[in-house]
């Protein structure tokens, strides 16, 4: 187990988490940002399978979201709005008219504290920081406890937990866009997926939510038996058009299977699972990502990562039948994403 902490512009650190198979993750103070995953593929080459801007200057910006702490509500808010008790709070509108990721002021261009730790069997940080009363238009004081864990079983966890003084809308997630091919050879069209769902939410042509559910049965986002990512690129499906020929959409948990979700790359062999507690997940395949962005390996291009993001939906806010997220005051919010890489067999 090792752990290395570098100076970056001046100004953040950059934290290296490396186990004692040789995986490291890299993360960032400021929006505790996962800037780097290193791990084998089938022929032991260790690379990077995530999405990391070449120039560390971009994540000033960053408008991708790569890497990030993501809320206080990760996706996007109906107009910017919503109601507690009857009481009307407006947030900005950086979307459109609508609200997207906790807004211009949100969790992933905060500087975070970081207290790191080591122990025999794992090596993290503990990230905390505190957002106040009305920040970005939301209510409460929220005190934040975020955990990166990176163990010897090549598995990343990240451990989500808050507490508010005040009722607030609070949904986390991580916006890591992953790319198994290894230093962006490839794009995600020949991933294979697999998702312990059989209802995602539909969305409306400014990717909103309409609070419809959707059976994926005979569509392109049925991945309950494991599905190439490229079908849903090249399909007429509606739904996938409304995407821009891809995936951005939040799929409810069945939570039937071992896992919630797997990731493969027939090519280099790398397989990645992801287990959480979290009752949904947006899966998006970076079909709006700007091309020729200096990435570290290259340049960007469309398609050439997916996300898996773990949280609650935001539709609840403005629908009924879903899953409530909000944080009543006093109450604990702990919610946990285990991302666990290997070769398949």
């Amino acid at each position: 187990m090792n752990l290395v902490t570098k100076e970056i512009l001046g100004k953040w650190k950059e934290y290296t988490l490396t186990n004692d198979l040789g995986m490291t993750v890299s993360v960032l103070d400021y929006g505790g940002i996962i800037t780097k995953i290193m791990v084998p593929d089938r022929k032991g080459n260790i690379e990077n399978v995530v999405l990391g801007y070449r120039d560390y200057l971009d994540y000033h910006q960053n408008s991708h979201y790569f890497g990030a702490i993501i809320g206080r509500v990760a996706g996007r808010i109906q107009g910017s709005t919503f109601e507690i008790n009857d009481q009307t709070f407006t947030l900005a509108a950086n979307n459109g008219d609508n609200h997207l990721h906790g807004g211009p002021d949100g969790f992933h261009q905060k500087v975070w504290k970081v207290t790191p730790f080591q122990t025999e069997e794992a090596v993290g940080l503990t990230l905390t920081h505190k957002s106040i009363d009305g920040c970005g238009g939301y209510p409460g004081n929220l005190d934040l406890l975020v955990t990166y864990t990176l163990n010897n079983e090549n598995q990343l966890i990240l451990n989500y937990q808050a507490s508010s003084d005040q009722t607030t809308p609070l949904a986390l997630t991580n916006h890591t866009y992953f790319n198994l091919s290894g230093n962006l050879k490839n794009t995600v069209h020949d991933h294979h997926v697999t998702i312990d769902s059989s209802k995602f939410v539909e969305l409306d042509n400014d990717l909103i939510p309409t609070g419809k559910r959707i059976h994926v049965e005979a569509t392109p986002f049925d991945f309950r038996n494991e599905r190439v990512l490229g079908d849903g690129f090249t399909d007429n499906f509606g739904q996938n058009q409304i995407a821009a020929n891809g995936y951005d959409h939040y799929f409810i948990f069945d939570h039937t299977m071992k896992d919630e979700a797997i990731l493969h790359d027939p090519t280099s062999g790398r397989m990645m699972t992801v287990k959480t507690n979290q009752l949904g997940m947006v899966m998006y395949t970076a079909n709006s990502l700007d091309e020729g962005l200096p990435l570290q390996e290259g340049l960007s291009r469309k398609y050439h990562g997916v996300c898996f993001e773990t949280q609650g939906s935001p539709a609840s806010l403005h629908y009924d039948g879903f899953p409530s997220v909000l944080l009543n005051a006093d109450d604990t919010y702990k919610k946990q994403t285990v991302f666990t890489f290997s070769l398949m067999a």
